[in-house]
């Protein structure tokens, strides 16, 4: 049969839909075709017709108009495409395994029949095929045509492959001449091949569970032809894999997503809705899909790469969206983690396919990097704002009412730092989870956020408690904050091993806000004790011991507060501050501010002994451990209070030893407070403390046990004090 347009030039075949075949003519080839098809026993439908049983239609003779039985062109058109369409998509459009059995066997079991099922349901599609009997004359374009929009994709496509031999053999017969109609014809079967092409994909992008065997075996066959002339350009194997891939985003699609607005969790569900249609989705290709293609497909691997792309392209798209931290933790967590474990694609569902699979999502190279990033910010950020608030909640609670600060085991804290290290340890933990990387980003983000947490703390402080009353309430707050400041130091110190720099750093900003603290309490104290100490040693000293009560009362206040702070700054500020008082009351010995006179001496000594060792008890109490101060009292004490000044001299040793910085200056200063000014006693001491510092002087003096080369001395303006001893001698009469 030559095709209208063949005949009649002036017919443009290129119009695919402007002209539609009689019914009667579509009758009369379809009949025909069927006839051919009937007799190929080997093709991809043969066993698939041999085994369908038949319907009550088909066993009764079909008559045509004439009413001879069996005619094949007595059914309608409509109905004729309505059998071959079911044909193609029933169930049994797969190659099975036809089982023994018995038609007299009335006792089989429904187990025995299920077993049968599963294994026909499971055989693969066998890789060879014999293609179906090429019509000599191919239907016309509109017929082929009408053929690919009703799905009859084999008929479609035996009878474009006609079209295409004829072309080949026209072209061949016209050589380089080509003639006008030749191009037409060309031009129709590039456009017959697009739409069947298209209609093979639509059907592999929409089905969800079956594909008609004659999809596979259509791209099988155009893959074997890619080199002959009149097919399609490109590659149908690679198009079957892109509709594969629009399949899957079709799938991915269709998850349901609540915005923001309606549900908080709104990513973490989504993704959990998302992890789940995969299982589901790919279940259904291991267990059916699959089935409908030949191992040479590899259907399972494709669509499981189709959704390691089309997963990792949408949540590119979906991070644009995600800005809060628990929404980038849970789309990390679900890259990184849940995307390749058990609940998706390592499900037990899906094994043992998966075994050979990879389950890392394709992502772009640095999406995973930048998307840390954005999460390691978005934790700079949150840290940020939880100091804020903890020096915001401080204010509220704490210095704008004046309240007391708590104690913690004996111990005044304020239990900020305790929060602190809850945020970064509940930061650090659960990006841990998702690998060690990130947790050692967000630790390392985190603790350079909180290396200007001690400067931003101590101003506002300041601003709001410059002048908190009463003094001792100052007090405890600066004590509350060393304790809490260097409990905060010790929590990060866990993670020193880890982020090595950011911990010293840290360390060294909260060392610097505690050694600024404390000189503020240590001043302050000094300030306090100032005016009692230059009341030493002068003679309302001697008569009351009023100033001495002052100093030993603020000393004692001291130690009250060193007790609520944790060691080891307290015993720190014990150690200078006993430095400080006992250099203080010692030196006032040396300002030549009052001279003991009329045996007043011994009684100043008795005083110097008392008081020192009133002070060196509290000292004690307080855990100072500048022990080497404690014998200074009694080592004065015992040359002051000598009643023979020519038995000075033997008491100067022990002061000595204790002291190698105590200096001719120091012992004329001692001598001069005693009432011994001058004469010959006077220059045998000095003489006598020359040759000690000669014996001594054998080793280095320790210089971390300095007293007097820090304190001031008055020079004593009376000449004899320092006139040589012969001098001296030959001034005195005879005796």
């Amino acid at each position: 049969m030559m095709d209208e347009s063949v005949e009649n030039p002036d017919v443009d075949r290129v119009s695919l839909k402007s002209k539609t075949p009689t019914k009667d003519a579509i009758k009369e080839t379809l009949g025909t075709l069927r006839q051919r098809f009937r007799g190929v026993t080997n093709g991809p439908f043969s066993s698939l017709r041999k085994k369908r049983p038949k319907t009550s239609s088909e066993e009764a003779p079909a008559s045509d108009d004439s009413g001879s039985p069996n005619s094949p062109l007595s059914p309608s058109l409509d109905s004729a495409m309505s059998r071959l369409r079911s044909t193609i998509r029933r169930g049994s459009n797969k190659p099975k395994i036809k089982h023994k059995s018995s038609t007299n066997d009335e006792s089989s079991s429904e187990e025995k029949n299920s077993e049968d099922d599963e294994q026909e349901a499971n055989q693969e599609m066998p890789e060879t095929y014999t293609l179906p009997e090429i019509p000599h004359t191919p239907l016309s374009v509109m017929q082929i045509n009408k053929l690919i929009e009703t799905a009859l994709l084999e008929e479609a496509h035996v009878n474009l492959l006609a079209l295409r031999q004829e072309f080949q053999r026209e072209q061949e017969q016209c050589g380089e001449d080509s003639t006008m109609e030749l191009a037409k014809k060309e031009k129709d079967i590039n456009l017959l091949y697009e739409e069947l092409r298209n209609k093979v994909m639509a059907i592999v992008c929409d089905s969800d569970k079956e594909v008609p065997v004659p999809v596979a075996r259509i791209i099988q066959e155009e893959e074997k032809r890619a080199e002959e002339p009149g097919g399609l350009a490109g590659s149908w194997m690679e198009a079957w894999r892109e509709a594969v891939v629009k399949r899957v985003q079709v799938k991915v699609d269709s998850v349901p997503l609540d915005s923001k607005e309606q549900s908080s969790s709104w990513l973490a569900v989504y993704l959990g809705h998302l992890g789940k249609a995969i299982v589901e989705d790919l279940g259904s290709v291991k267990s059916v899909v699959r089935w409908c293609y030949p191992p040479s497909f590899r259907v399972f691997s494709t669509y499981v790469k189709g959704y390691h792309t089309v997963v990792g392209q949408h949540l590119k798209q979906l991070e644009e969206q995600v800005t809060e931290l628990r929404d980038l933790y849970a789309l990390l967590d679900w890259i990184i983690n849940k995307y390749k474990s058990d609940r998706i694609m390592g499900s037990e569902s899906l094994q043992p396919d998966m075994k050979d699979e990879s389950t890392d999502l394709q992502l772009e190279e640095s999406f995973l990097k930048q998307l840390q990033e954005k999460y390691c910010c978005r934790v700079k950020e949150d840290i940020s704002a939880s100091l804020d608030r903890v020096i915001e909640l401080e204010n509220e609670e704490t210095w704008r009412n004046s309240k007391p600060p708590q104690k913690e085991d004996t111990f005044l804290d304020s239990q900020f730092h305790m929060d602190i290290w809850t945020k970064v340890k509940g930061l650090a933990v659960n990006s841990g989870k998702i690998n060690a990387p990130l947790e050692q980003m967000v630790l390392s983000v985190s603790l350079q956020e909180l290396t200007n947490f001690p400067k931003r703390f101590e101003s506002e402080f300041k601003r709001h408690c410059g002048a908190v009353e009463p003094q001792s309430l100052w007090i405890q707050y600066h004590i509350t904050y060393i304790n809490s400041f260097a409990a905060l130091q010790e929590h990060m110190e866990g993670y020193k091993d880890t982020c090595p720099g950011e911990v010293e750093g840290f360390r060294r900003e909260v060392k610097c806000l505690i050694v600024r603290l404390v000189q503020v309490l240590e001043d302050q104290f000094k300030e306090d004790v100032k005016p009692y100490l230059r009341g030493m040693m002068v003679r309302k000293w001697l008569r009351s011991d009023a100033d001495f009560n002052q100093l030993y009362s603020h000393t004692a206040q001291l130690s009250q507060h060193c007790s609520v702070m944790r060691p080891p700054h307290a015993q720190d500020v014990a150690n200078r501050l006993h430095y400080h008082v006992v250099k203080e009351y010692v030196g006032q010995l040396m300002k030549n501010n009052y001279s003991c006179k009329n045996r007043k001496h011994e009684k100043a000594a008795t005083k110097i002994r008392q008081q020192l060792g009133k002070l060196a008890n509290l000292f004690e109490d307080m855990k100072s451990t500048q022990d080497w101060l404690y014998p200074v009292g009694d080592d004065l004490s015992d040359i002051i209070g000598q009643k023979n000044k020519t038995n000075i001299k033997e008491h100067l040793e022990p002061l000595v030893k204790h002291y190698p910085d105590f200096s001719r200056r120091h012992l004329v200063a001692v001598m001069n407070f005693r009432g011994l000014l001058r004469g010959q006693e006077h220059q045998l001491i000095l003489q006598r403390l020359t040759e000690l510092k000669k014996k001594l002087d054998g080793g280095s003096i320790d210089k971390s046990r300095v007293l007097f080369d820090d304190m001031q001395v008055t020079t004593n303006t009376d000449c004899l004090s320092v006139v040589p001893l012969p001098c001296l001698r030959n001034l005195l009469p005879d005796h």
